[in-house]
């Protein structure tokens, strides 16, 4: 199974996580400061900072696009959530 390296900025924190992997699912482990509320993707509460390695996520479902449109999110801006690390490396931080 392809590994990727996922970082958390805010704890200064680098996992290797198996692909498919919900950022929310380390997040929580780890403690991050990435909050959440729903887990389902609807109520943004656990809106991210890709800072690096967007292009390794997967893309945002129609629901995630909606979210994020509502809460005028930029464009590094993803819900940990919903966002699965499918290759490379990627760091995130709390929005």
């Amino acid at each position: 199974m392809a590994r990727s390296q996922l970082t958390f900025a805010d704890v200064n924190l680098t996992v290797t996580v198996p692909a498919g992997t919900r950022v929310i699912e380390i997040s929580d482990r780890i403690h991050s400061g990435i909050v959440y509320g729903c887990r389902e993707g609807d109520c943004g509460t656990c809106l991210m900072k890709v800072v690096d390695g967007l292009e390794n996520l997967s893309q945002p479902s129609v629901l995630e696009a909606r979210v994020l449109k509502e809460h005028l999110a930029a464009r590094d801006m993803r819900l940990a959530c919903q966002a699965q690390v499918l290759s490379g490396d990627v760091t995130v931080r709390p929005a």
